[in-house]
Parts: C-alpha cells; structure tokens; sequence
C-alpha cells in the first residue's frame, strides 16, 4: 500500500485571491503548497486592461511572506469594450496568461460580463491567433434554464457555436460540474480543456441541502447530482490530458457566506492537496494525481512543469487542519470534505 508520493510542485490552473486584507490573508494558504496560480480578475472594480493586471500582480507579490515562492498568472476580465491591441500587448509582454469569460451575472462579481458575444469577436479571434487561452465560466443566466440545467444549456447554446465560429481559438471549460460538460471536454480535441475543483469531486447537491442549508458547500457552479459527481471523479483520475485542476478556491468572510442571501464559493486553498490524495487513493489512482495536479496543466498553458517537489505521507492520524483561517477582512472557514484527511504535505 503506498504510504508516500513525491509529486512535482502543482499548480492551482483557478485560483480566488481578492484583495487588501483577504489577499494577505489567503495567499499563504496557497503558496505553501502551490507554484503558480491563474489569478481570477473579477475583482471591483475588474481587472479589465493590462496595466491593471500588472498592478494587481504587484500587489499580490507584495503580499506574499518572505521566504514564500509563488508565481501569480495574471488574466483579463473579458468585457464588451475589451480593447483587443491591449490583450495582445499584455499577452506578448508574457504578463497575462489568459483572458475571462464570465456571461453577466453568472457568478461573483460578474456584473461586467458579457451579454452579445458578437461585441467581443475582435478579441476572440485576436486570442486564436496569439493562442492565447479563453477562461470560461460555462453557465447560462436566463431565468427560465435551471441552475442544475445552466451548465449543459451553455455548452450547446453558447460554447459550441463560439468555438465553430472561432476555429483555433485555446477554451478552458473551468470548474466543470456535469456528466455533459466530461462528454464535450473528453471529444473537443487538443484547444479544449477542463478544469475540475477539489470540492466537486467530494460533494453532491445533498451536501448543501440535506439536515438544514449548508452554506459552506454552497458554490457555483453548484454542485450537482451524485451521478454527475462520479462523472467528475472518473475524468479527473483518467489520466486523460485535457483534465488538470483548477480549485477555484474563493474564500469569503463568514457572515457574507452565513447570510440570508449568502455568497458562492468553497474555500479549499489550505487542504485541497490532502482531499485530492484521499479522492485518488479512493480511485486506485494515485499514480495519476501528479499529471492532474502537475503537468496537464502546464501542458495545455504551454508552460513548464514546476522544477521543486511536495511529498505526501500518509499518516495514522488525522491532518490537524484550521477550521477557519483568520484574515484581515474576517475570519474564512476552510473546506470541510466531510471525512479524516489522512494525507499530509511534508514539503
């Protein structure tokens, strides 16, 4: 029985960091385990242009602890008025990595997004030339889909015909939730990828709902049925390339997340190396958590894989991890998987 894995340094291909006092507070939990992160832009105001990318970079760097090795990628908040010559600069300058999609009012802070796709058809197909990836959030917000529906809607409505009418363009379809979403990943060829989060590989839709609300397990996409679950789980222990992880983790204080209107997102940065450890061990897929977590990523991104290591050990008892991580902003309550996290990262 394994007792250890020494994996090439990961990367989170997802990542929430906020700003001000939630930034210091949360980026540790990642860098402690992580090299690189696509830093998500929807902060308020958006990180819309190059220059605000470059100066949310800096931020981030200046809030990283002494002694702490991190690399944040930087993205461009997908808008109607995106100036396509500035996306090609910040890509070209190799300070933005990807540029996001986020359909109006899918998520948090998604006020800004897009509502008539034919608006961003110069930067679409200014990003297929460069090859300069597309960071989708992959849900339709019309009020007559379902929020279980939302997903697969917008595969069929939104995602296949903007990828036939802009061939060579590189998507990432990011925290996919659904059984459709592993079928048009798994057949979209060598530009498509899907990211899959650590807390979607352990929760189902009972999880938020069953014995009372559960707002800590409440995330959107939201988490779906258990057979969309399982799906989930098969893709990311496949081994399949066009899979690598993406945690999404989008930490949020307690009394926005315990509210009568709470906010979306599970915060996973501190432990999630442990749950994907436990989730793979369950698959008999040990073997393939490095490529998940460490190459595929990379592979897709056009980038090269880590050159530092993390162990993992397998230990009697149980990971002692925080129940909340205190920060500046208010305390953050980290994700519970429901079960003992038995592995542990050493390094």
């Amino acid at each position: 029985m394994t007792q250890s894995l020494t994996l090439r340094r990961p990367d989170d291909w997802h990542l929430h960091l906020r700003d001000g006092a939630m930034l210091q507070g949360v980026l540790p939990e990642t860098a402690r385990h992580f090299g690189r992160a696509i830093i998500m832009p929807n902060l308020v105001p958006p990180v819309v242009t190059g220059d605000q990318a470059a100066a949310y970079r800096d931020r981030i760097l200046a809030a990283l602890p002494e002694g702490m090795a991190f690399q944040p990628l930087m993205t461009l908040y997908l808008t109607e008025t995106t100036d396509p010559a500035d996306v090609r600069a910040a890509a070209e300058s190799g300070l933005v990595r990807a540029v996001k999609l986020y359909p109006a009012g899918a998520t948090t802070n998604s006020h800004s997004g897009v509502r008539d796709f034919d608006r961003v058809r110069g930067v679409l197909e200014t990003m297929a030339e460069i090859g300069l990836p597309l960071c989708v959030h992959g849900e339709v917000t019309t009020h007559e889909v379902d929020i279980f529906d939302r997903e697969a809607v917008f595969i069929d409505t939104v995602l296949d015909p903007l990828r036939r009418a802009t061939p060579g363009l590189r998507v990432v379809m990011e925290h996919i939730t659904t059984e459709e979403g592993v079928a048009y990943a798994s057949d979209g060829g060598p530009d498509l990828a899907a990211t899959i989060t650590t807390h979607h590989l352990i929760i189902n839709r009972n999880h938020i709902l069953v014995g009372g609300i559960k707002p800590h397990y409440y995330c959107l996409p939201v988490a779906k049925r258990e057979k969309h679950r399982l799906a989930l789980r098969a893709a990311a222990t496949s081994g399949a390339a066009c899979y690598f992880l993406g945690t999404d983790s989008a930490p949020h204080v307690d009394a926005l997340k315990e509210h009568a209107c709470g906010c979306a997102g599970c915060f996973t940065a501190t432990n999630t190396m442990s749950c994907l450890a436990h989730v793979f061990e369950e698959e008999g897929a040990l073997d393939r958590l490095e490529g998940f977590t460490s190459l595929n990523g990379p592979a897709f991104y056009r980038l090269p894989p880590n050159e530092g290591t993390i162990r993992l050990v397998k230990q009697a008892a149980p990971v002692a991890y925080p129940e909340k991580i205190l920060t500046g902003a208010g305390p953050v309550t980290v994700f519970n998987p429901g079960f003992p996290l038995h592995w542990a990262v050493e390094s």
